[in-house]
């Protein structure tokens, strides 16, 4: 090993010391709990639009809740910490943990922690919105995106790619509930009625985000093919769609329970996760 590759391990080393922290520790643990609650908020909206209440079954519908309280200010900034506190948690662990991992794996980790730190560092610049008064509506803002990509002679093809990413994902969790993969990320609660809760919440919390993220998957495919922007409305959209047809309001308010028992299952995987 030369100098130079000597100086850059041990200075990663040394960037990886700081990421072990029992600071960046506790921020991601209160990031797991802000998606939680994300994920609880989304599913009780979404089993009152199949009720027939208004709501936005989405992430900033959720993250409008949690604004609209003489402390949202306040909320939202801790909640914008934690998130990002959250984001470099994952990006740590895409980059600098996965060192020592052989090459497939370590490319593994770097797609599925990568795109994970991604995503919660734009939950938190959704926080910061809301923090500083300027709210969105993501399923505009998912049109406006892929208006903007239909009118490019590529753009069909960019929106059915991302559709078809979106049902991978989808299909992960799907896999990853039947299989029981997220056993991994918890200390051990085999054989004890605490494990058998904990077992029934992450199955179904997984398998419900999966079918919810299918459903967005395809409104994206169908938008691209039909050259109508206007049908990707995110996972609101997609959610919303189903009471167009005899069981979508069961469906919808058996997603909603789903997203529900994901959320408490990440409530658990902020306390007893494995960091």
């Amino acid at each position: 090993m030369s100098d130079a590759e000597s100086t850059l391990s041990q200075a990663a080393d040394v960037v990886e010391e700081a990421s072990n922290h029992k600071a960046v520790d506790v921020l991601a643990r209160t990031g797991f709990a802000v998606m939680a609650l994300l994920h609880i908020i989304i599913g009780a909206i979404a089993i009152a639009v199949a009720f027939g209440q208004p709501g936005q079954a989405e992430p900033t519908g959720a993250i409008a809740q949690l604004a609209d309280n003489p402390w949202g200010p306040v909320v939202m900034w801790a909640c914008v910490v934690a998130c990002f506190g959250l984001a470099v948690w994952q990006a740590s662990e895409a980059t600098l943990r996965a060192r020592s991992l052989p090459r497939k794996e370590r490319l593994a980790k770097l797609v599925s922690s990568g795109f994970l730190a991604i995503a919660y560092g734009s939950v938190g610049v959704s926080f910061a919105g809301f923090a500083v008064g300027q709210r969105s509506d993501s399923g505009d803002t998912t049109r406006d995106f892929s208006a903007s990509l239909m009118a490019n002679p590529l753009g069909p093809w960019v929106l059915v790619a991302l559709g078809l990413t979106i049902l991978g994902i989808g299909i992960y969790f799907i896999v990853k509930g039947f299989r029981r993969g997220f056993k991994e990320e918890l200390f051990r609660f085999e054989g004890t009625r605490r494990g058998r809760l904990i077992d029934s919440l992450g199955v179904t919390g997984h398998v419900a985000k999966g079918v919810a993220l299918d459903l967005t998957g395809l409104l994206f495919i169908i938008a691209a093919a039909k050259h109508r922007p206007e049908e990707s409305t995110g996972l609101d959209g997609s959610l919303k769609a189903l009471q167009d047809h005899p069981f979508g309001p069961t469906l919808l308010v058996a997603i909603g329970a789903g997203f529900i028992a994901y959320g408490i299952f990440a409530l658990i995987r902020a306390r007893f996760g494995r960091m």
